[in-house]
């Protein structure tokens, strides 16, 4: 049985859905990102997971407790970081660390000894006894994931942890995500395609509050990109630019000679060909130094995938009269 599991997820407000028929697994140990344009629905499944939010339709469960039925089992099961901290500002880090730990009821005795830990985990020593309100936006994100590891629970929930976030501190932000790996089941959303690419290990990528694709870059690649472009570079081989171009689903060669009695070919073509190609080459005779590969892209693929049409325009007004990304 999967850890995650949510099953044809929907939330209305009244007629509006901000999601809709949503269901997809999740196995331990897995880092998973929600991808999608801001009010696409990510923050909604999210509350959902975390049983801060109650469905309108379908379940949600994790470890086999629904997210509706046993809320409080699940809660105790998740970390939950949302796209704003919940931080008191008045507290320095530690105290705060420490409130946070008796709210998730961890032992008296374990206290220190968990602040500690995620202090080191989330690299605040230099600020351990700061004033959360002093802190910048990067250190507070990193104590707002150290409040939501502080009871070291199975799954770790990120509403768009790296917002706000300059380069170098999203960096420091992707780092500690892949440090969590294996330890913690991980979830987040985020808009930004290249920062789930880098941390994540599947994606989910979602539009208008639906789920319209899921599965690692190559998969998402592969299945919906038009066209890939393959490189070959070669040595010898007779006849190979005309076999090549007898194949199905080729749709152009260009030919370049490099140095050494080298040769470039690259092939245009629709889906992916690399194992029919390198049967060619192989038949020819000629000597492989080369073959790779350039398709449309994940970016390519993910506008392909969602919608900005009038739609999605009426949709962010909606969301707008909600309150925010839903």
């Amino acid at each position: 049985m999967s850890l995650i599991s949510a099953q044809h997820l929907s939330k209305f407000y009244g007629d509006y859905a901000a999601i809709e028929g949503v269901s997809f697994s999740i196995e331990e140990g897995e880092i998973v990102g929600l991808l999608g344009l801001n009010g696409a629905g990510k923050s909604t499944i999210l509350k959902i997971l975390g049983s801060f939010l109650l469905p309108s339709g379908g379940d949600a469960s994790i470890s086999g407790f629904s997210v509706e039925h046993d809320a409080e089992k699940v809660r105790s099961l998740i970390g939950y970081l949302p796209d704003t901290p919940p931080l008191y500002d008045e507290m320095r880090v530690i105290p705060y660390l420490r409130y946070v730990a008796k709210l998730k009821n961890v032992p008296d005795a374990r206290v220190e000894e968990r602040v500690a830990d995620v202090i080191q985990k989330t690299n605040l020593e230099d600020v351990a006894w700061v004033q959360l309100g002093e802190l910048s936006h990067g250190f507070r994100q990193r104590v707002g994931i150290a409040q939501a590891l502080v009871h070291d629970p199975k799954v770790l929930i990120l509403d768009e942890p790296i917002n706000g976030l300059d380069p170098v501190q999203i960096v420091e932000m992707r780092d500690l995500i892949l440090s969590l790996r294996g330890r913690h089941t991980v979830i987040l959303s985020s808009h930004i395609l290249s920062e789930i690419t880098k941390t994540c290990d599947r994606i989910l990528i979602i539009d208008q509050g639906k789920l319209v694709a899921e599965g690692n870059e190559a998969d998402l690649e592969n299945k919906f990109a038009k066209n890939m472009r393959v490189n070959l570079e070669v040595k010898g081989g007779q006849g190979l630019e005309a076999s090549l171009k007898s194949l199905a689903g080729v749709k152009s060669t260009k030919t370049h000679p490099v140095q050494n009695g080298m040769t470039r070919i690259e092939i245009e073509c629709e889906g992916d060909l690399r194992s029919e190609i390198a049967s060619k080459v192989i038949a020819s005779g000629a000597s492989l130094y080369e073959l790779g590969r350039d398709g449309d892209g994940l970016e390519a693929v993910f506008m392909k995938l969602v919608k900005t049409s009038e739609g999605k325009a009426q949709r962010g007004a909606g969301n707008k009269e909600i309150g925010g990304d839903l």
